[in-house]
C-alpha cells in the first residue's frame, strides 16, 4: 500500500541540487500516482521537454513544437512535508473506531511521524 497520495505535499529528497540543476529540496503536489511502476508525478519537479509533431487546429492555428512536461519520478525519491514543520517526514497510520449507521468501524488515518500531526 503506497503511503503517497494524490494532492499530498511532498518534497524531493535525492539527486542533484537545484543550484546544480536538480530537483532535490524542491516541494510540489502529487498530481497522479502510478501504483503499478511505483511512481509519482510532482508538479514542478523533473521536468523534461517534449517534442510533439506540427499540426493544425480545427481553427487554422499551428499546434506542436516544444512544451515542457513533468515526468514521473521514483516514490523512494520522495518524502511527504509535515503539515507542521514544512519539513520531509515518514508517514504511519493510527486506527480510530468511528460509528456510522449504528455500526462502529475502524479507520486507519495518517499520521507525520515527525510531529503527529494528521496528514
Amino acid at each position: 500500500m503506497a503511503k503517497i497520495k494524490k494532492g499530498d505535499l511532498v518534497q524531493v529528497i535525492t539527486g542533484a541540487k537545484a543550484d546544480r540543476g536538480g530537483d532535490r529540496g524542491k516541494q510540489g503536489k502529487v498530481l497522479k500516482v502510478y501504483t503499478d511502476t511505483n511512481r509519482v508525478l510532482v508538479e514542478g519537479v523533473n521536468t523534461v521537454k517534449k517534442h510533439t509533431k506540427v499540426g493544425q487546429s480545427s481553427k487554422g492555428s499551428k499546434t506542436g513544437g516544444i512544451e515542457t512536461v513533468e515526468a514521473p519520478i521514483h516514490v523512494s525519491n520522495v518524502a511527504v512535508v509535515d503539515p507542521e514543520t514544512k519539513k520531509p517526514t515518514r508517514v504511519g497510520y493510527r486506527q480510530e473506531i468511528v460509528e456510522k449507521d449504528g455500526r462502529e468501524r475502524t479507520v486507519r488515518i495518517r499520521v507525520a511521524k515527525g510531529s503527529g500531526k494528521d496528514l
